[in-house]
């Protein structure tokens, strides 16, 4: 992750975040994924939701569902 996104606190938490949405995707049953996600500078004062919306939409079309079955 790339130091313009903010501090290493603010990276820490950009990087927990999206580590807990892809154990999600785990938690379902989805695996033999192999995904990059790129984290650009507004991650760092997106909230959760508006990270797993984002997440969401460059999954999309691959019929993926989140562990509370929100649907990719």
């Amino acid at each position: 992750m790339n130091r313009k996104v903010g501090n290493a606190v603010v990276r820490n938490k950009v990087r927990r975040r999206l580590r807990s949405m892809v154990a999600d995707l785990l938690e379902s049953g989805v695996g033999g994924l192999d995904v990059v996600v790129r984290v650009l500078p507004p991650a760092s004062s997106a909230s959760y939701s508006e990270l797993r919306e984002d997440l969401a939409r460059s999954l999309s079309g691959h019929r993926i569902r989140f562990h509370d079955g929100a649907l990719i």
